[in-house]
C-alpha cells in the first residue's frame, strides 16, 4: 500500500470562524493504482492534493507514504520525499521560463544529487519518451501548451518516483491534446508508476481506474468506472486491468 489516510481534517481560521476544508477523509491507494479525485469547485480536491503530496499537513487525523507516518517526519525529510519520490503535474506547467526543455527536467535531479552524465542520459530519455527529444534546446515560450504539458511531465517522472500527481493537467489544453496527455497518463501508469489526477471533469476522471469523488469537503463515493462494487476505504485493492494500451517503458 502506497498511502494510507485516515480520518483526514484540514482547517483554516476565517476571521473568527473556522473553516473545514476536509471533514474525516479516511482512504488508500495501492502502488500501481490510477486514482481520480474529483468534484465541484470549493470541495476540497486541491486541499487534498496539498496533503498526498506532503506540501501541507492535516489539522487532524494522520497519513502514511510507504508505510512511514509522514506526520511524524522532519521539514527536511518531507522535502526530500516530495523530491525524490513524489512528481507533480501542474495545469499551468510551472515550468521555469528561463531555463530550456532540457534544464527544466534536468532540475529535480540536480537537487536529488544525480552525478552529470547520468542527468544528461535520463533527460535525453525523457524527452524521447515524450516526443520532444528535437525540442530540449527550446525555450517554454517557444512551445505550444501540449509540448509544454509533456515537458512538465518528463520533469515529473525524473527522479522515478512512486507517486505522479497531476492536478487538473489537461485544463489548459484543446480536447485533442487534453486526450493526448491523459493516454500518456494511462500509459505511465501501465509503466509502473501510481497515479492521482485532480479534475472537477467527470470525463477526464472517468479515465482512471478508481473514482475518489468529494463533496464539501468529504469523500461522498469511492469506485471503479467500470461498475465494481464501492470500496472499503481502508482495505487494500484488488488488481484491475486497465486500458490495453502500448507499454510505456520509463525504467
Amino acid at each position: 500500500m502506497l498511502v494510507q489516510a485516515y480520518n483526514i481534517l484540514r482547517s483554516y481560521n476565517s476571521g473568527e470562524a473556522r473553516q473545514d476544508a476536509l471533514k474525516g477523509c479516511s482512504f488508500s491507494i495501492d502502488d500501481g493504482d490510477f486514482v481520480a479525485i474529483t468534484g465541484p469547485s470549493g470541495s476540497g480536491k486541491s486541499t487534498l492534493m496539498n496533503i498526498l503530496g506532503l506540501l501541507d499537513r492535516p489539522t487532524e487525523g494522520q497519513m502514511s507514504f510507504c508505510g512511514k507516518n509522514v506526520d511524524e517526519l522532519s521539514v527536511r525529510k518531507r522535502a526530500e520525499i516530495r523530491n525524490k519520490e513524489i512528481g507533480f503535474v501542474f495545469q499551468s506547467y510551472n515550468l521555469l521560463q528561463r531555463h530550456t526543455a532540457f534544464e527544466n527536467v534536468e532540475l529535480p535531479m540536480v537537487y536529488a544529487g544525480i552525478g552529470k552524465n547520468e542527468r544528461r542520459k535520463r533527460v535525453f530519455e525523457l524527452l524521447d519518451t515524450m516526443d520532444l527529444k528535437a525540442r530540449h534546446s527550446n525555450y517554454p515560450r517557444e512551445l505550444s501548451g501540449g509540448e509544454q504539458q509533456r515537458v512538465a511531465i518528463a520533469r515529473a517522472l525524473a527522479n522515478h518516483p512512486k507517486l505522479v500527481l497531476a492536478d487538473e493537467p489537461t485544463g489548459a489544453l484543446d480536447s485533442e491534446r487534453g486526450n493526448q496527455i491523459l493516454s500518456l497518463f494511462q500509459k505511465i501508469n501501465q509503466g509502473g508508476h501510481t497515479v492521482v489526477i485532480i479534475t472537477h471533469d467527470d470525463a477526464i476522471a472517468a479515465r482512471a481506474k478508481r473514482i475518489l469523488r468529494l463533496r464539501d469537503g468529504q469523500i461522498i463515493e469511492d469506485f471503479r468506472p467500470n461498475g465494481a462494487d464501492e470500496l472499503d476505504p481502508l482495505k487494500p485493492l484488488a488488481p484491475t486491468i486497465g486500458p490495453k494500451l502500448p507499454p510505456l517503458v520509463l525504467r
